[in-house]
């Protein structure tokens, strides 16, 4: 899950940053309107946290301008305006929820998963795909009773797979949606944990496979 936090206040987007990858969700920070826009009309967010008092552009012109681009991302509104006519104006101008400052961190956390949840991107606890059987909480993977273990970023690509399943995934999603939209990361680094994950659904002997689309990217396929 990857998220982008446009904040002015510095510290309270590092603050914010620091709750949500507490919580193994991937967070970027940009601190005026016009980078955040910059950021999120690339469309590889799945949630945007948005405050609205901002340099350059403010909010509200974020969020219409995205929307007017055809971002359908969902927004968190954050302020310390609390009013009714700026609650109107933010649902108004494309956000989906709003939530004022101060807030506890279990807030946050709650609207997030709300948001994402409407979006349908996240994952249950388990889920079952092909033969297999995926605890994400757990980062396990299991069938029947062979198991094998995940490592952060493996977990973070079978998710991605799974959710994707009906469609292809580019390597450069991939990337930017595990590793962070600055990461050093190339395809080397998405082939290895392709890699990996064909070996652990092996050991599981799983008839899923993860089949490599050339120059376009991978795509998870159930047996036939």
């Amino acid at each position: 899950m990857n998220i982008l936090i446009v904040e002015d206040e510095k510290r309270l987007a590092q603050a914010l940053k620091q709750i949500l990858t507490e919580q193994k969700y991937m967070a970027d920070t940009v601190f005026d309107g016009n980078d955040g826009f910059d950021y999120a009309v690339s469309g590889i967010y799945d949630l945007i946290i948005l405050d609205i008092m901002l340099p350059y552009k403010d909010g509200f012109q974020v969020a219409s301008e995205l929307r007017k681009n055809k971002i359908e991302t969902p927004i968190l509104m954050l302020t310390a305006k609390d009013t009714v006519p700026d609650k109107v104006s933010g649902l108004n101008s494309g956000a989906d929820d709003y939530m004022t400052k101060p807030f506890a961190p279990e807030e946050l956390l709650a609207r997030v998963r709300a948001l994402t949840r409407r979006r349908g991107e996240v994952m249950l606890d388990e889920t079952d795909f092909a033969d297999f059987k995926f605890n994400a909480s757990a980062s396990e993977l299991s069938k029947g009773a062979k198991s094998v273990h995940l490592n952060f970023k493996e977990a973070e690509v079978l998710k991605l797979l799974i959710a994707n399943h009906d469609k292809i995934i580019s390597k450069e999603e991939l990337i930017t949606k595990v590793w962070g939209y600055d990461s050093d990361a190339g395809s080397n680094n998405v082939e290895a944990y392709v890699s990996f994950l064909r070996r652990k659904l092996k050991f599981i002997q799983s008839s899923a496979e993860i089949k490599a689309v050339k120059k376009m990217g991978y795509r998870l396929e159930k047996s036939t």
